[in-house]
């Protein structure tokens, strides 16, 4: 007896359904987060990888689960410039959706400028200043270009932001084992003006978005009642880094930056 064409077509349409009906699952997109300890999550003080001190609070951990993307976490601590540039691109091609670089701080020498001005009377830092800038303005821009010309040429489709640093004082003293003196500090926040404006530039020049944090972080510095910097800490390495806080503040104008 022939089975009954009425009974067959349930079957028929669910068939059907899983052939050529069922709703397809876009895969996550990819983002890829480049650079330094401010995009690695040092300061945060917890760390699922120490050695480049990456850390599940950092700013590319929080957008990725905000923008239901697929994370490689290149950045890594103590990167500079051609760090970035010969170690962390493997992963970029034309499928990458999203990238955020930053890079700059180590190359100009920040950290070892900020020990200087640290340490205690007679010491100044004023020449370390000055050597940082002169590097800003002369050497910096060309490596930025090389490393953002390559970003783009392995990644055609990506929105790439620049994330920058913010300025780290307020013009305080707060700390008897770091003091760093008014003039200094004005000294160092007009170095991390250069350094922004400097990274901005490049960046724009090749297309990307840039984050400049020094306004949202205004009013959030070392010495601020809401820090989301930490000052002169133990272990040393934490000091003068965003943490956890700062770190959310960034993956708020990230993220705009990346769905922009």
């Amino acid at each position: 007896m022939p089975f009954p064409l009425r009974a067959a077509l349930p079957l028929l349409a669910a068939v059907s359904f899983v052939l050529i009906g069922a709703p397809a699952h876009a895969a996550a997109p990819a983002y890829t987060a480049l650079g330094d300890s401010y995009a690695s999550g040092t300061g945060t003080r917890e760390y699922f990888d120490s050695g480049c001190q990456r850390s599940s609070y950092a700013y590319p951990v929080l957008d990725a689960a905000r923008l239901g993307a697929t994370l490689t976490f290149a950045a890594c601590a103590g990167a500079k410039v051609p760090d970035v540039l010969n170690k962390q691109l493997g992963s970029l091609n034309a499928d990458t959706r999203y990238v955020t670089v930053s890079a700059g701080g180590n190359d100009i020498g920040w950290s070892s400028v900020i020990i200087q001005c640290a340490k205690p009377w007679p010491y100044t830092c004023w020449g370390q200043i000055d050597t940082a800038e002169s590097y800003i303005r002369n050497t910096l821009p060309g490596q930025l270009d090389g490393l953002y010309a390559r970003i783009r040429s392995l990644a055609p489709n990506a929105t790439v932001a620049v994330v920058g640093y913010p300025r780290l004082f307020n013009g305080e003293e707060c700390n008897a084992i770091a003091r760093i003196s008014p003039g200094e500090q004005a000294e160092l926040n007009a170095a991390a003006d250069l350094l922004a404006t400097t990274i901005k530039g490049r960046a724009a020049a090749h297309g990307f978005g840039f984050v400049d944090a020094r306004g949202p972080f205004t009013g959030h510095a070392v010495c601020d009642d809401v820090e989301w910097i930490n000052g002169t800490s133990w272990p040393t390495g934490e000091s003068y880094h965003p943490n956890r806080t700062g770190h959310t503040g960034y993956a708020g104008i990230v993220e705009t930056a990346l769905r922009a």
